[in-house]
């Protein structure tokens, strides 16, 4: 079962977004993808998974392998420390952690107000939209774009392997 899809709901009417730091950058996930927000645990590494994954978690009874944007979006990387936290969310068909250093609430907007990222430079990246506030841009993440196909089949191997 693959986790990647190219159906990002269509960007029209309100939005609810449930805004995250990183980095001191501001991103947001659309917040009907969200599950719950935790307290960060260890990873279990994952041979063989794609780069952009840290291994894998076990929350509440599910496995699920962990997302990595900093790696993703090619920010300084750093281990998780115990203030960091993980968005619990779908990806597509396959529930995901993403790792974030702080869930900073609920945005509402109008999708007319998002500018779509879909210029050459943005489009192999979870990234789909820009959102301009009054104290700075929002990058909002699709995660069922996060891995490419050959990405998301390495990840389906691994996980395989280690069942």
């Amino acid at each position: 079962m693959t986790g990647r899809t190219h159906a990002w709901p269509a960007l029209s009417g309100p939005l609810q977004l449930l805004a995250f730091r990183l980095d001191g950058q501001r991103h947001a996930v659309l917040l009907a993808a969200v599950e719950r927000v935790v307290n960060a645990v260890e990873v279990t590494p994952l041979p063989g998974a794609p780069p952009a994954v840290l291994g894998l978690i076990d929350a509440g009874g599910v496995v699920m392998p962990v997302f990595c944007l900093r790696r993703r979006l090619q920010l300084s990387q750093r281990d998780i420390i115990p203030a960091d936290q993980f968005l619990i969310m779908r990806a597509g068909l396959r529930r995901v952690a993403l790792v974030i250093d702080e869930a900073q609430g609920l945005v509402d907007c109008d999708s007319a107000a998002v500018e779509r990222a879909d210029t050459a430079v943005l489009e192999q990246s979870p990234v789909q939209g820009l959102l301009k506030l009054a104290d700075g841009l929002l990058l909002i993440h699709d995660l069922s774009r996060f891995l490419s196909l050959p990405e998301e089949r390495a990840l389906e191997q691994a996980m395989e392997a280690a069942r």
